[in-house]
């Protein structure tokens, strides 16, 4: 279950991120990588994250400058110090001279708080590094707020909704003992509404109920009226 799935958006944030890393000289180095919840965002920068060496940091709802410094720091492998002016000439003085991106996922709880999103903006002129975040549907809206910010971006990443192409290389992980025949494979991707999350619960079950039945291979018909997995609670009785 460790392994990652070759989906679209890899690709997209993978090209994204070398788009950032290979810029030429004068161009910003932000990107913004944004999608709903269930779009299989944060699995896909975790994974940029590992193949560019990036420094990745997931953002808490409860953290002010301070925090965010102190675990971007304890991320770079840095003692903190004990002011945030201080931590943040350590961060850009690290992220100077290895040249290795930042990525700080769930940054929308940044983006509405004009004293965070400065100090992002700090920690990128103070470094010129690779920066980039992810969020949710509306953060570049959040972000249009702060045109010093706004108008450094590179690179906008929407992500995609999972497809059937995404499917095929989705169950090979997530349900690698049965043959899901392309007909049940496109029901559960139109049942996930552009969620990966959904479509992976879904092929897990599938391949429970395939095992349970003691079938090699499962297609619409044999599924029959069984409900997929659509995240919505169910109804009273």
């Amino acid at each position: 279950m460790n392994r990652i799935a070759p989906i679209a958006n890899l690709d997209l944030v993978s090209i994204a991120m070398s788009k950032l890393i290979n810029r030429q000289d004068g161009l910003p180095g932000l990107g913004v990588y944004y999608g709903p919840s269930g779009y299989g965002k944060t699995t896909t920068i975790v994974a940029v994250a590992n193949e560019t060496r990036a420094y990745y940091v997931q953002m808490r709802s409860a953290w002010g400058k301070k925090a965010l410094l102190e675990k971007i720091a304890f991320e770079m492998g840095l003692h903190s110090a004990s002011t945030v002016s201080a931590n943040l000439d350590l961060i850009c003085e690290q992220m100077s001279t290895s040249q290795r991106p930042l990525i700080l996922d769930e940054a929308d709880h940044a983006a509405s708080r004009p004293g965070m999103v400065e100090l992002l903006r700090d920690i990128y002129e103070g470094s010129q590094a690779p920066l980039m975040l992810v969020g949710e549907e509306m953060l570049p809206s959040k972000l249009k707020k702060f045109e010093r910010f706004h108008g450094r971006v590179l690179a906008w990443v929407p992500a995609q909704p999972v497809t059937l192409d995404d499917a095929h290389q989705l169950k090979g992980i997530y349900s690698p003992d049965v043959t899901i025949a392309d007909d049940l494979l496109a029901h559960v991707v139109e049942i996930a509404h552009g969620s990966v999350r959904r479509l992976c619960v879904n092929l897990v079950n599938i391949q429970e109920h395939a095992m349970l039945h003691g079938l090699d291979t499962i297609d619409r018909a044999s599924w029959g009226s069984q409900a997929l997995y659509t995240g919505d609670a169910p109804r009273r009785v």
